[in-house]
């Protein structure tokens, strides 16, 4: 910005000066002297501001030298032994159970359907930092090991699958039937309840014959006949799926579905579902047993509380669980048996897809009371560890994982656990006897 000045005084700097109590005296500054004044402040600034710059830059490298020479140090902790385990991947065409990688943690692999298993099903975290057995990789199980395809067939290999490529003369899935000698495989051919005589009519001088629906017709024009369409071999044949869930009966002209024993045939005609034998009062179970329904049936139940042995005995306290009678205060041996036992009864069909969570187990504090602070979970009876797995889902809960399929009819018992904690120190057991009744069916 520009100054201006007045005619007789360009620029008036006004210093007043007080001399030994005289009048006070006024002098002025013309305009050079001025400009030279604001010049000298103007270097006396800059001077200030590098020497306040310089000092910024030396306490920034003295803070970075520092930082460097601490990052140096060696580590407090570097003697003290690994707490954790290198993570675990699934091998492919598999899946790992388990997310937990702390010392005495347990992580298991499976393979899916048509591959099988090569190393260690399960692997433990040690102390050392390693985990235990070696490493798992799923190998494809050949299709055509079994030699599925018949008179001369040559099997091919696909994913989960095979076809059988059939010589001449021979026909079918399996090269099974012998194509110029075997009749149509949906026709009903030798039972006369299931032909009929053709509706015929004259038209035009000339006769032409008809089939009701669900019949086709066969033999010559002099000599034709209705014979049955077997529905239930047309739609397998054509690989549609099932026409019926369960079974499919064929019948003059149509077909309809049925229901093994125990099930009821639903609305659509076609699905089967379950009759709940205990809840439609359907049962013969005596007093005293309870009535577990099942896939197609029942069973009466009336589980029992461990035998008594030594100081530890058991009371029935509902129909479905004991409890431990109190421990003498110098019995460790009491202590550490199960405080309860309970027992489970679940219902499952056959080939269930996997994995599947059938049963959880957690603990709860009594009304004023801290619960503990650590659970450990685990398989303690039964010799199912490659078809069930036990792990933590939360800080409360600990699951029983079904891994591979099971077919029926049959029944397992598997015993799982929950120890409780507090301070690292043993509080008590609870244990789970779970029973898994599989139905011969799918549905």
């Amino acid at each position: 910005m520009a100054l201006s000045f007045p005619r007789r005084c360009l620029l008036l700097l006004c210093l007043t000066a007080i001399q030994s109590g005289h009048a006070t005296v006024q002098t002025c500054m013309d305009k050079h002297q001025v400009v030279g004044v604001l010049r000298q402040m103007e270097k006396f600034l800059k001077g200030q501001e590098m020497r306040f710059t310089e000092g910024l830059r030396i306490m920034k490298s003295k803070l970075a030298t520092l930082q460097n020479s601490v990052s140096k140090l060696p580590q407090a902790d570097q003697s003290a032994a690994p707490t954790t385990c290198p993570s675990l991947e699934a091998p492919a065409h598999g899946t790992k159970f388990g997310s937990k990688y702390f010392v005495g943690h347990e992580v298991h692999f499976t393979c899916s359907q048509g591959y099988h298993l090569v190393g260690s099903a399960t692997r433990v975290c040690r102390d050392n930092g390693t985990w235990t057995g070696i490493s798992a990789i799923c190998k494809d199980i050949s299709e055509c090991a079994s030699n599925p395809c018949q008179n001369g067939g040559t099997c091919v290999e696909g994913v989960n699958q095979y076809k059988c490529t059939c010589p001449q003369n021979w026909s079918g899935s399996h090269c099974q039937h012998q194509t110029q000698t075997a009749p149509p495989e949906w026709s009903v051919m030798n039972d006369p309840a299931f032909s009929r005589r053709p509706r015929c009519a004259q038209v035009n001088q000339a006769q032409h014959c008809s089939c009701d629906a669900g019949f086709h017709m066969s033999g010559t024009s002099d000599n034709s006949i209705c014979q049955d369409v077997n529905e239930c071999e047309v739609y397998r044949l054509d690989q549609g799926g099932k026409l019926c869930v369960h079974e499919c009966v064929n019948v003059p002209g149509s077909y309809h579905c049925s229901c093994p024993s125990g099930y009821k045939l639903l609305s659509d005609g076609r699905s089967c579902e379950d009759v709940d034998e205990c809840l439609s009062q359907q049962h013969n179970c005596s007093r005293g047993t309870t009535c577990i329904n099942t896939g197609g049936g029942f069973q009466c139940v009336n589980p029992e509380c461990p035998r008594s042995h030594g100081n530890i005995s058991y009371v029935k306290t509902s129909p479905f669980q004991c409890e431990r009678n109190p421990c003498p205060m110098d019995s460790r041996s009491c202590h550490l048996a199960p405080k309860t036992v309970s027992f489970h009864y679940l219902s499952l069909p056959s080939n269930l897809q996997t994995p599947a969570t059938l049963f959880r187990m957690a603990t709860a504090a009594a009304p004023g009371r801290t619960g503990p602070d650590s659970l450990r979970f685990g398989i303690v009876g039964g010799n199912y560890r490659g078809i069930f797995v036990m792990q933590r889902s939360d800080r409360q809960t600990g699951e029983l994982i079904l891994v591979q399929q099971l077919r029926g009819p049959q029944e397992i018992s598997v015993d799982v656990d929950m120890s409780e904690y507090t301070d690292r120190t043993f509080q008590a057991k609870h244990v789970a006897r779970v029973h898994v009744l599989v139905s011969p069916y799918n549905f």
